[in-house]
């Protein structure tokens, strides 16, 4: 179990606790609390022009984010991080991947096969000469990466993202405050 995952036990016999959704709890039931699925997030998207972002990250991530561009393979040194934590979109700090779900896909860039619900937006790409589904963060719109088919069990999906459009939160510190 995640040092970010805490345990939530009813104490006393005959006690009943509330849970997130309202969901009472026996007491002899235990239920794993995770901090960003069981959290209310403000998903709606942001009307920022891309310029703002210019201000809160690099240049080289922005060109990601808000020009759709790709950084080189093997680039990013979260493609070879496997420690417990969050990965959370590098411009307005949305959680949008646990490391509970990144795997080694050997394309060289950091990999997940399965997102946040609700925190990514995809489209189509027709960029070079092919049909991709592209992925953005959903309050900020930056650009991600791609979604492809072929990633491992139990989804069967490879989340290729750029490393520079996201920024690794390990699990025994906070998850900071949404930007924008």
């Amino acid at each position: 179990m995640q040092r970010r995952h805490f345990l939530i036990l009813t104490l006393g016999t005959g006690a009943s606790l509330m849970l997130p959704g309202g969901a009472a709890m026996g007491s002899t039931e235990v239920r794993e609390f995770h901090p960003v699925t069981d959290r209310s997030w403000d998903l709606g998207p942001l009307t920022r022009d891309p310029a703002f972002w210019r201000d809160h990250v690099s240049d080289a991530a922005w060109d990601i984010l808000f020009r759709d561009g790709t950084e080189r393979p093997f680039s990013s040194p979260l493609d070879e991080l496997y420690e417990d934590g969050t990965y959370v979109c590098a411009a307005c700090h949305l959680p949008l991947f646990s490391s509970d779900t990144k795997y080694d896909s050997r394309t060289g860039w950091p990999s997940f096969y399965q997102p946040f619900a609700g925190h990514l937006g995809t489209k189509e790409d027709r960029k070079l000469w092919m049909v991709r589904t592209e992925y953005h963060c959903i309050r900020c719109r930056g650009h991600q990466g791609h979604v492809f088919d072929d990633g491992p069990e139990p989804t069967g999906e490879r989340w290729c993202n750029n490393g520079l459009a996201l920024r690794f939160v390990p699990a025994d510190e906070p998850l900071p405050q949404l930007r924008g």
